[in-house]
């Protein structure tokens, strides 16, 4: 059997340490530390358990003042929510004289591993996910490599161990049902995001809650899930408007979603405001210019980004952050597409 003795401080293990531990080549050990997929699975687990038993870290870099890249990584770049959290990352990285580049996962929530092989190969200075999350193998790889990693996410439930930076998505809901409410609308409907989504399951909780303190019960049959999409608030919003008991306002998960309900009013001879109050999330710029401008809940994007993106710098200078999760606050943005209801015939 062998004998472990007791181990040294962790900036005192090298690759050698590790491989003699294991009994394989520096190589294979250089290979598993770079996440390349040519390794035995057994090999693979008794280096990283052995990784593990010494706590072995990368070298600090040094520390960062200008030069290299930040990745920016997308689950899906499409619509201008993606647009708002580019200009937020890119506004930080700009004025640090730091490279940006920019992917996505087609709508993935998690890299695959041959993404993540590449990512190791051209070692960016850190990485900024956008509602994307790394498997724990994945953020051991990237933490072995000296490489910080930040999330921006709406959900609120990431490991404490990753920086996170989100917002108060329950807040959200409650203040737009709260305004439709406070304007006399009794049928409220919601279209939410995915229902495997967090942040769509804390705008329908906060919804619900404001229905609760005002005494009202949520019909059941209002409440709607889907993609954050145009197409998704049209083909809800038509589903809706054509009920004989239609409801007379309508919360959409996003401003995107609530123009593909502003579509559906329109085809249904729906006038917005005076038949049909409509409120969006996210108050991007376009919200103000549709017709009528859109009532929204404003969520900072390009705060949420530009502050992951500095906590990601103090990683790379080797500061760690005050607090691993930040949630941003919401507020309601009143323009025109809301009013009280009309008057019963």
């Amino acid at each position: 059997m062998t004998e472990h003795r007791p181990l040294g401080p962790p900036a005192s293990t090298t690759i050698a340490t590790i491989a003699n531990d294991v009994g394989v080549s520096v190589a294979t050990v250089s290979k598993v530390l770079n996440g390349r997929g040519d390794v035995a699975p057994g090999t693979r687990a008794r280096v990283e358990a052995s990784l593990d038993r010494h706590q072995y870290q990368r070298r600090a870099r040094r520390h960062v003042t200008s030069g290299g890249r930040v990745d920016l990584v997308f689950h899906q770049f499409d619509t201008g929510w993606a647009m708002e959290i580019l200009r937020g990352v890119e506004a930080v990285t700009s004025a640090a004289g730091i490279g940006l580049s920019v992917a996505h996962l087609d709508g993935a929530h998690r890299p695959p591993a041959r993404w993540l092989e590449a990512l190791l190969a051209d070692r960016p200075l850190g990485v900024v996910f956008v509602l994307a999350h790394l498997a724990e193998a994945q953020q051991q790889h990237l933490r072995r490599q000296g490489i910080p990693f930040v999330v921006v996410d709406t959900d609120s439930a990431t490991s404490a161990s990753v920086p996170t930076v989100g917002s108060n998505n329950w807040n959200g809901g409650l203040l737009a049902a709260r305004h439709l409410l406070e304007l006399g609308h009794q049928r409220i409907a919601i279209i939410s995001g995915p229902p495997d989504v967090l942040c769509s399951r804390a705008r329908a909780a906060g919804f619900q809650s404001a229905h609760d303190e005002a005494g009202m019960v949520v019909d059941r049959e209002l409440i709607r899930y889907g993609s954050f999409s145009a197409g998704a608030g049209h083909a809800h919003g038509l589903q809706l408007l054509q009920r004989p008991d239609r409801p007379t306002a309508i919360f959409a998960g996003s401003d995107i979603q609530a123009m593909g309900v502003l579509r559906a009013a329109r085809q249904c001879g729906l006038r917005v405001p005076e038949d049909l109050s409509v409120i969006g999330y996210d108050n991007l710029p376009v919200s103000a210019w549709t017709d009528p401008a859109l009532t929204t809940i404003n969520q900072p994007l390009r705060d949420m980004a530009g502050i992951a993106t500095q906590m990601l710098l103090d990683l790379t200078r080797g500061n760690e952050p005050a607090t691993s999760r930040i949630d941003l606050v919401t507020e309601l943005v009143v323009r025109e597409s809301t009013a009280p209801p009309a008057n019963p015939h």
